[in-house]
């Protein structure tokens, strides 16, 4: 069960610094646990572990693709390797590397992305990473997670740490909203329902929930009922979630921070193919290349904001109506 909180507010504390506890907490609680970075282990928050476990601790230097190789040796040889670069590192640069030396050989690996999409900012168009999902999506066994705050990222990374298998997380290292309480529990694969609605489902993913949320109060002052979801597992896709938005609502918005094409929207829409055609809209970065910029600027420039999804579900809503004429 998840629980919000009454108002939503940037974090005080920085994503990056959250996972590192959690990152911590995972090695005190399994000897097997060990850190690899990229030399970015300031920019992804694994100093600490680094500290309290250094014999746990490798620094590979700028050379994601031996280092991918090096956490499947590691899983291989019976541990627990978290691997850690910026998500265009730990996706484009290591893609071949990932799928022969880890999923092929359903290995124990996880994968941490940092800063997706525009949350890269001033590392510019280069460093923006709107396709990981796309790639990895592809890559039998693969799960991919993209937690919305804190709360969900120390869940995930201890349920990451105590399972088995190929995972990839992808997440901002700077702050994020915090949205839910302490004692939300989420659980891998399965959605979390923040909002009830019944004239049309808005399903997002990291910096879009929130704005999802708003899109909702938006949509709510014009008498139109939003149901909002947090699909935070982006592989293995919670199906029943999103055929139950379908039949309850009729109509279907999806939001994320990558290009709409393989990414989650491309995911719902081929669940309501198969099994519900629905009237859907995508809002997301729609064939383009990211730049520099302030995270708030570039969500604006590719229209992943409140009022692109707001308006997004007018259209999936008109779409619906017009259907039963």
């Amino acid at each position: 069960m998840v629980r919000l909180y009454d108002e939503f507010r940037l974090d005080e504390r920085e994503m990056r610094s959250y996972y590192g506890e959690a990152l911590v907490e995972a090695g005190r609680r399994d000897p097997r646990v060990v850190s690899i970075n990229c030399d970015l282990s300031s920019s992804c928050g694994t100093t600490g572990f680094a500290k309290e476990f250094p014999g746990r601790s490798f620094n590979m230097g700028i050379q994601e693709a031996n280092a991918c190789c090096m956490a499947a040796g590691m899983s291989a040889a019976g541990l627990v390797p978290f691997f850690h670069s910026f998500a265009i590192f730990s996706s484009r640069r290591i893609c071949d590397q990932l799928f022969m030396s880890c999923a092929y050989a359903k290995l124990n690996v996880r994968i941490i992305g940092c800063d997706p999409g525009v949350s890269a900012t001033y590392n510019g168009g280069t460093h923006m990473s709107f396709e990981d999902i796309g790639i990895l999506r592809t890559f039998p066994g693969v799960t991919i997670l993209e937690p919305t705050d804190a709360v969900m990222m120390k869940s995930l990374v201890a349920q990451m740490a105590e399972s088995c298998g190929v995972f990839y997380m992808r997440s901002v290292r700077k702050n994020a909203e915090r949205i839910y309480r302490p004692e939300s529990e989420f659980r891998i694969g399965e959605a979390a329902l923040l909002r009830e609605g019944s004239d049309v489902s808005i399903i997002a993913g990291g910096v879009t929930v929130i704005e999802a949320l708003k899109a909702a109060d938006m949509l709510a002052q014009e008498g139109v009922s939003a149901r909002v979801v947090d699909m935070f597992t982006l592989k293995p896709l919670d199906e029943k979630c999103v055929l139950e938005c379908a039949r309850l609502t009729g109509a279907i918005v999806t939001a994320e921070n990558h290009q709409v094409r393989g990414g989650l929207g491309s995911a719902v829409a081929e669940v309501l193919a198969e099994n519900l055609p629905t009237p859907m809209e995508r809002v997301g970065v729609k064939d383009e290349f990211g730049e520099v910029g302030l995270q708030d600027y570039l969500k604006e420039r590719f229209r992943i904001t409140a009022p692109h999804i707001a308006a997004a579900a007018r259209r999936a809503i008109d779409r619906k109506h017009s259907a039963r004429l």
